[in-house]
């Protein structure tokens, strides 16, 4: 079984395609949420796919940085760190020059007890950044969760489809990326917004938290019984690899994998390799969070892992007793309510 620190080597091993079209990359590279489940992987493959290309990219994680074990992990990955809070305009005010930026802040879970705190934390600081950085380019991290749920059959949500999801997060989620739209037209912020889901660490996930649930049989509620994943490494690396999509006026961009993937069969997969038979709660609704990534795939290429290589990682990381994160995805939620 792999190691924690084999799987982060794994998790930032740069693409062939990111280390082609790193050089495109104007330093520094900011990562604005680099602290988080997705921001410290997505910097230090930065970094390394710039050290494979013989290229000088300085990239720079910013976050409060609550959480100094995720500080130094970074700096040990050769990734620089300024300590902002991005709420705050006058810190945002004196953060370095950037080239280009990754946006990854925002707020979710809590959303139920604390909605204003997560309108103020998906909202303002776009503003505030792109007001800064007039002249970056800007891969900015949405969600699926900005569309409505979608009858299951039709193959998922597509960038011009409407914006009217359910619930406080994902309309605050929609404002998010209308600032980033408004900013971009008046300010010229070239801007790509990324409607993510769901990324997959073994740690972490939609199959993390299936498999636990087989493991330990737990109910696993098919009320929701449809969703779309991809591998963090390929995410980040096409996250990277979408700054030179970043346009003005803002383009969307689905980013997820090309299935649609049952919860069912996933659970009975996952109980085939853990030896559990898995325990069903409700039936599958006709309607899911589904996501259409086939823009995505014919600008950036396809992932390059197969889900059933995860989902294979997966089950033997839970039966070697590996680290998860405890925050699971909530991807059975059909109310909105984080």
């Amino acid at each position: 079984m792999l190691t924690e620190p084999e799987l982060d080597l794994a998790m930032t091993q740069p693409t062939e395609a990111l280390v082609r079209e790193i050089s495109s990359v104007r330093s520094p590279l900011l990562v604005l949420g680099g602290s988080g489940k997705m921001g410290p992987s997505l910097a230090a493959m930065a970094k390394r796919a710039a050290e494979l290309a013989g290229v000088d990219l300085r990239v720079i994680a910013v976050a409060r940085f609550s959480d100094q074990a995720a500080r130094g992990w970074l700096r040990n990955h050769g990734v620089e760190t300024v300590a902002c809070d991005l709420l705050d305009p006058t810190q945002v005010a004196t953060l370095p020059n950037a080239g280009d930026i990754i946006y990854m802040a925002g707020r979710k879970f809590g959303t139920t007890d604390n909605p204003a705190l997560t309108w103020a934390m998906n909202v303002l600081p776009p503003e505030y950044v792109c007001r800064r950085f007039p002249d970056a380019r800007v891969v900015a991290l949405s969600t699926g969760c900005v569309y409505p749920l979608v009858p299951v059959g039709q193959g998922g949500s597509r960038e011009g489809d409407e914006l009217t999801p359910i619930g406080e997060y994902s309309n605050a989620c929609v404002a998010r990326e209308r600032v980033f739209e408004y900013l971009s037209a008046t300010v010229g912020t070239r801007v790509c917004l990324i409607r993510l889901n769901y990324a997959l660490d073994l740690r972490y996930g939609v199959l993390v938290d299936i498999a636990t649930k087989v493991l330990n049989g737990v109910p696993i509620d098919l009320s929701i019984g449809y969703l779309n994943a991809i591998w963090q490494r390929d995410a980040n690396a096409m996250i990277l690899r979408a700054l030179s999509l970043a346009q003005s006026p803002a383009v969307p961009l689905n980013l997820t994998g090309p299935e649609t993937l049952s919860v069912r069969q996933l659970a009975e997969r996952f109980g085939e390799l853990l030896g559990r038979a898995p325990v069903f709660a409700g039936s599958e609704s006709p309607v899911a969070l589904l996501n259409d990534s086939s823009n995505a795939h014919q600008l950036l290429g396809p992932p390059e892992t197969p889900i059933e290589q995860v989902i294979e990682w997966t089950a033997r990381w839970l039966q070697h007793n590996g680290r998860t994160l405890g925050k699971p995805t909530h991807y059975e939620v059909a109310d909105g309510r984080y």
